[in-house]
């Protein structure tokens, strides 16, 4: 679906949000509303990355296994995962059992702390990247939206650096999209106003740019990992 298509309920939204009813509840209820809790921005990212190669909906199927398969995201308890931990995960039909992606959801929960202890969260990090928003283009069809930003390319090279895994530009431009960093609803789409709407009242916290830990991420040491 190139531009937007009149649902039986008789609002328009993006084509690709009227394809499937996981799609149309995600589209409507989701995508692009502001997101400024951590533990949703960590799961989003990581989530992004299983995606990779895959459909969303698959992800969207499967996304309450993968809440329980990963302690609801809380990146803490993540980041306490060991050896055994993803053993166990390659064992969980409820979830994409890919190896890599599973060590760097681990691997991204350490660097969310470690984001926190520089930065004061990752939703401050995050929403520093949000590009401006007077001036942007409203896209009319899913071809005027771009795979990725001078944004998203800075933001990788970010998350990158702090030790994120599965976190190039164009998932992180996906994860942005989702996550209300911006909003690339289309021209006529019921839902951008709302989402515009919310935009404007979030509260985005502010990036503090602190000393490093030297002692490891905030909250996490290697003698908490579960073998």
């Amino acid at each position: 679906m190139l531009s937007t298509v009149r649902g039986e309920d008789g609002h328009r939204r993006c084509g690709w949000g009227a394809s499937d009813p996981a799609y149309v509840a995600y589209h409507d209820d989701e995508w692009g509303r502001p997101v400024v809790d951590d533990t949703r921005l960590y799961e989003k990212l990581c989530l992004e990355g299983f995606q990779s190669g895959l459909s969303w909906l698959t992800i969207l199927r499967k996304r309450e296994n993968f809440r329980r398969a990963f302690a609801g995201f809380d990146p803490e308890a993540v980041a306490a995962f060991g050896p055994s931990d993803v053993e166990r995960l390659l064992g969980d039909a409820g979830i994409v059992r890919h190896r890599g992606k599973i060590e760097a959801t681990i691997a991204n929960a350490r660097a969310t702390l470690e984001v926190q202890g520089r930065y004061g969260s990752l939703a401050a990090l995050v929403w520093s990247h949000e590009p401006a928003r007077r001036g942007r283009g409203v896209p009319a069809e899913l071809g005027q939206v771009p795979p990725k930003t001078p944004e998203s390319v800075a933001l990788s090279k970010s998350l990158l650096g702090l030790g994120f895994k599965f976190v190039g530009p164009t998932t992180v431009y996906a994860a942005m999209q989702s996550l209300g960093v911006v909003n690339d609803h289309l021209q006529g789409c019921w839902v951008r106003g709302v989402c515009t709407r919310d935009r404007r009242a979030a509260t985005i916290p502010a990036l503090i740019d602190g000393p490093a830990r030297s002692d490891g991420p905030a909250g996490w040491s290697p003698t908490r990992q579960r073998r």
